[in-house]
């Protein structure tokens, strides 16, 4: 019998919130060190961005900045095969800026996100909204410790594997 790799994650954490979320991203970082130890997840990281990213900025043109707006991208497209909707995770709207009188596209990003590569495919995105479910990080991980696969909206009779 061939073994399935165990995914990596990468936790998306927004810098600078009050004490309540600053717990909940603990929690979760502490339950990924322990997942970790006993071998549930290949490894992880995490990534530490702001509340939001405004489009055609300097900041996009950094390192950093295309290295976010690749991956929204990338969990953007992943949404879209896997017929998900990632509003409880971004947002893009217009947002003015001080520097010029024309609004730009920003992308609000959340608090927190998870995503989850297994032999450097993306498999699974959380927060993540499929028809009236939101499926969130710790529903997620939840899954992954009981070793169910990263697939959305698969029934195995009335369970809804996430």
């Amino acid at each position: 019998m061939v073994e399935t790799p165990q995914p990596r994650i990468e936790l998306y954490v927004r810098s600078l919130l009050p004490d309540g979320a600053h717990e909940r991203q603990e929690a979760v970082i502490e339950r990924l060190e322990e997942m970790d130890a006993r071998g549930d997840v290949e490894g992880f990281s995490v990534i530490v961005w702001g509340k939001q990213l405004a489009r055609d900025t300097a900041a996009t043109r950094t390192d950093e900045g295309r290295y976010i707006l690749n991956r929204v991208a990338e969990f953007q497209q992943w949404a879209l095969s896997n017929n998900v909707s990632l509003d409880s995770f971004c947002q893009t709207h217009a947002a003015e800026t001080e520097v010029s009188d024309e609004p730009k596209t920003a992308i609000t990003l959340p608090v927190m996100g998870l995503a989850e590569y297994q032999d450097g495919e993306l498999q699974h995105v959380a927060p993540c909204t499929k028809g009236d479910s939101v499926h969130t990080i710790m529903d997620r991980l939840k899954k992954l410790e009981a070793g169910l696969p990263s697939v959305v909206g698969t029934d195995a009779g009335s369970v809804r594997v996430v």
